[in-house]
């Protein structure tokens, strides 16, 4: 009898453990909670990017900055990920130095560096 109930305290206890450390479900499921979708270059630009456009070193556009990046975004995406392929001496090496990133890893985080300094009423994208 003590066994039984022994067994079932713990059992019960585990189950109360894994769901405070899953949160009782992140939404990602299908579960009715709201998560925040993470943009595709996010990874690629906290990896890569955000070393030189946070801070804006060596003359990069810092994240966000809308009056940096508006001339950029002005001359196009095309022109984006080709001076992002070859770099812009003296500062930004070719690729960002992610020499593993494909070409839809560079779309993905210009594409996200681009939002953040786009004004929500005229956002513009990089196509896919």
């Amino acid at each position: 009898m003590i066994r039984t109930i022994l067994s079932r305290l713990f059992c019960g206890m585990s189950l109360a453990v894994v769901l405070v450390l899953t949160g009782c479900g992140d939404g990602a499921a299908g579960g009715g909670g709201e998560s925040a979708a993470v943009h595709p270059g996010e990874q690629t630009y906290n990896r890569f990017c955000f070393s030189c456009h946070q801070g804006g070193i060596a003359g990069a556009p810092r994240f966000g900055d809308a009056e940096a990046w508006a001339p950029r975004i002005a001359k196009g995406p095309e022109l984006l990920l080709a001076t992002t392929k070859t770099g812009i001496p003296p500062g930004m090496p070719a690729m960002g130095l992610c020499t593993s990133c494909t070409e839809q890893d560079l779309i993905d985080v210009i594409d996200y560096m681009v939002q953040a300094a786009t004004p929500v009423s005229g956002e513009q994208q990089v196509e896919r």
